[in-house]
């Protein structure tokens, strides 16, 4: 049973006591009482409702995050996060370095084609190591 039903109930035992609202002044009482628990249910039941329509606002929004976290955070990707850009002696492009090029031993410029071997080393010092193998 609602708040608005049991409120209809009490409603109508008001009224079958026969109680002059306009005379007596319990029977005024009760008709006022009864009446601003009447817009009390109606606003519960609003209150309820609006509840309801945020929740499912929420839950499609929880849904959208969950889809963006996984475009933006997901590990399976195609792509490695390993990587980093180079600028080709050659032509000034920007090659791109990643575990695929260090795997294959060289790396393509792509706006020139020039290719340049490339060798993995254990050394802090990797930038040095690269100038000289270009410089060959």
């Amino acid at each position: 049973m609602t708040i608005s039903e049991k409120v209809a109930y009490l409603k109508g035992l008001a009224e079958g006591l026969d109680l002059d609202t306009t005379k007596s002044k319990e029977g005024k009482l009760i008709s006022v009482m009864i009446g601003i628990m009447e817009e009390l249910a109606m606003s519960v039941e609003d209150l309820e409702e609006n509840a309801l329509n945020l929740g499912e606002e929420i839950d499609v929004l929880s849904d959208d995050l969950a889809d963006v976290e996984e475009a933006v955070f997901d590990e399976d990707e195609d792509y490695d996060d390993d990587w980093f850009e180079v600028e080709c002696p050659s032509c000034g492009g920007d090659i791109v370095v990643d575990e695929d090029a260090l795997s294959e031993g060289e790396v393509e410029c792509p706006e020139c084609g020039t290719r340049y071997a490339m060798e993995l080393t254990e050394d802090d010092d990797e930038e040095s190591d690269g100038d000289e193998e270009t410089e060959e």
